[in-house]
């Protein structure tokens, strides 16, 4: 069916009814409606005999990012008062005080044009944040005291909600004061009836378009979705209802355009169906809630606004001021009984949006959420009626029955992680039982794990960095890894000779210790330098103070994003280690920024003396680090493991020697 907008100019005395705001209540003389004509195809269109309205007036804006017509109108005229309504008489007369003046200016500043608007009254106005959205909607309530002191103002549209008062003379005693004091005024709603809005069975018409949507005549009664007339158009009528009686109602028209009756209480759609229910579905539309029912839910109910278009990022607001979430407050009573509820928003951005702000409210500890099935290889089914449609009742069970629970920060299940432990199972992320240090007879005590931090200790002088340096070549020969070095006694030329003549395993000069072997050529120096700058990168610092850890690590972190390093080697911590509190004991230091920038490399970190900080070591610490304590002119590993919750030494054999 291909939808063709037209224009239709009708002289309109009628008052029977007006889509849209109290605030656009005046009669006029000359209203222009929009009309959609359907153009049928072959198939016989369930629309055939009746013309649904498009309403120019929604009482709610459209928001750009939820599935609507392309259509959008503003109107030339207002349309005629509804009937039965009483609006307040305007206070005509009024001469304008110095005070009104001023306060007419204050508000002239921040864009609120109060034009003819009088003291003691209420006026609806054009928000200067919102601009009253995609519709123009007059949504801002301007009060001014009855002495003309001071005035108050509040957006009513959800994705507004600007408030605030101004007064005119800052020193003036007024009723503003009063009004501080008072707080919310509480809102009083429309008494609605059946009668009053005109709404009537529905016809073949639109009980055909629901049959088509899997939507049974028996589900329909059940849930009171009726019809209202606008000469020969229609519009379907879902009710909302609460204990039996009608509170509110919303429409729906051909092109899934929504708007709701003014000033009814906002409450979820088929409340009266959780009552006393422990576990409740909560949907993010009428048609949602309906195709539950016909896979045999009926503990399921639809937020009344739809979805907002992203999470906020903002504290939740009080219970007075939530107000794109008041319909949660108002049946507050209903969900406090329940223990488990089912968040079966839409798939789309939107609706996870709108799932993640009802579980901020309603305690993520009791939500759960469900996976809409595939659709195909890239997308999944939008929402529960679309299931119902293409994968039947049977299907729209099981992903009911199939939901998970609501992910809550910090708290996972091993479920969570199955993916994981698999390919550790398999050994195919890499590295699972580490890499070889390059000694045999080292490697049944020790291996380099990435995400491992590693502590080497032992008395001045004897070999600690040669040892590291070492390593680090054993280890870019095996698996090609890098490194970032932060090595506080090294001059930049000694530590790169002694790099060079690990990694040539020829020496830098003709000198004693080279004993017989020939000095590297120019040509493997040239080489050995290109090696150099591909493997390691440099943390120093420039000027006389010394880093502290927090320095190093930002840069650390900088390595592994900018030249993807796998290690960090800190020779010696010490030099940083003065800078730290003396509260701080080494234990909460090092693994809590390593966690934070480092999870996948591996750190090393060389020490003077290993009881400088065993002392310091909590249980968590100690079962996490492996030691390697560098004696005089031999290597001795000592493996600090748990065994039911004491240590086991495993002093080893001469493995090495300097």
């Amino acid at each position: 069916m291909i939808l063709i907008p037209y224009r239709r100019l009708v002289l309109n005395n009628s008052n029977n009814f007006a889509m849209g705001s109290k605030y656009f209540l005046h009669k006029p003389s000359v209203t222009i409606h929009k009309t959609i004509i359907p153009v049928l195809s072959s198939k016989t269109h369930l629309f055939q005999n009746q013309r649904l309205i498009f309403s120019t007036f929604a009482s709610k804006p459209i928001s750009p990012i939820r599935g609507t017509s392309n259509l959008s109108y503003r109107p030339q005229r207002i349309p005629p008062p509804v009937s039965g309504v009483v609006l307040e008489d305007p206070v005509e007369g009024i001469a304008e005080s110095e005070h009104v003046k001023v306060l007419k200016e204050k508000l002239s500043q921040i864009g609120i044009d109060i034009g003819s608007c009088g003291p003691g009254q209420y006026s609806g106005l054009l928000c200067p944040m919102c601009t009253g959205g995609d519709s123009n909607e007059k949504s801002l309530s301007l009060f001014i005291t009855q002495d003309g002191h001071a005035a108050t103002w509040t957006c009513f549209r959800a994705k507004c909600g600007w408030r605030g008062g101004t007064r005119a003379f800052a020193d003036v005693k007024t009723a503003f004061a009063d009004m501080k004091r008072i707080g919310k005024v509480t809102k009083k709603y429309r008494q609605i009836t059946e009668e009053s809005l005109g709404l009537e069975p529905l016809c073949d018409v639109l009980l055909s378009y629901f049959s088509e949507r899997m939507i049974s005549r028996e589900t329909l009664r059940r849930n009171a979705v009726m019809q209202r007339r606008y000469g020969d158009q229609i519009v379907i009528a879902f009710t909302y209802r609460r204990d039996g009686a009608l509170v509110s109602c919303k429409y729906r028209d051909i092109t899934k355009k929504f708007w709701q009756e003014a000033d009814t209480l906002k409450i979820f759609y088929g409340l009266d169906d959780i009552k006393g229910a422990s576990d409740i579905i909560i949907v993010e539309g009428e048609m949602d809630k309906l195709a539950m029912e016909e896979a045999g839910f009926r503990n399921c109910v639809s937020v009344p606004d739809g979805a907002p278009p992203v999470i906020s990022d903002k504290e939740l607001p009080p219970v007075d001021k939530d107000t794109k979430y008041q319909y949660l407050w108002n049946c507050k009573e209903y969900l406090e009984k329940a223990s488990r509820i089912i968040l079966a928003t839409d798939g789309d951005s939107p609706g996870q949006a709108l799932a993640e702000e009802l579980a901020r409210r309603l305690g993520r500890e009791r939500c759960w959420r469900v996976t809409w099935p595939k659709k195909s290889t890239i997308d999944r089914f939008k929402d529960a009626n679309e299931v119902l449609m293409y994968l039947g009742p049977g299907a729209l069970r099981e992903v009911i029955e199939g939901a998970e629970l609501y992910p809550i920060q910090g708290l996972f299940n091993f479920k969570d992680y199955f993916t994981e432990i698999d390919a550790y199972y398999h050994q195919t992320i890499g590295y699972e039982l580490g890499v070889s240090t390059g000694w045999r007879s080292l490697n049944q005590l020790y291996n380099v794990v990435p995400g491992e931090l590693t502590i080497v200790t032992g008395v001045p002088n004897s070999g600690k960095s040669e040892w590291i340096d070492a390593l680090l070549c054993n280890l870019n020969q095996s698996v090609g890894w890098k490194f970032a070095l932060c090595s506080m006694e090294n001059k930049v030329r000694d530590h790169a000779r002694k790099l060079l003549e690990k990694h040539i395993k020829k020496p830098f000069f003709d000198v004693r210790y080279g004993e017989s072997v020939q000095r590297m050529s120019a040509q493997e120096f040239e080489e050995g330098k290109q090696w150099l700058s591909d493997t390691f990168f440099l943390i120093r610092c420039e000027n006389d103070c010394l880093p502290n850890i927090d320095w190093v690590l930002s840069l650390a972190k900088a390595a592994v994003l900018r030249h993807g390093v796998n290690g960090l080697v800190i020779d010696p911590y010490n030099e940083l280690d003065h800078q730290r509190p003396s509260s701080q004991v080494l234990s909460n230091r090092v693994p809590r920024r390593k966690g934070e920038i480092l999870r996948s490399s591996w750190i090393l970190v060389l020490l003077r003396f290993k009881n400088q900080i065993m002392g310091s070591l909590n249980f968590e610490m100690q079962e996490r680090i492996t030691w390697l304590q560098v004696e005089e002119g031999n290597l001795s590993s000592h493996i600090i493991e748990s065994v039911n919750g004491r240590f086991l030494y495993v002093r080893s054999r001469k493995v090495y020697s300097l």
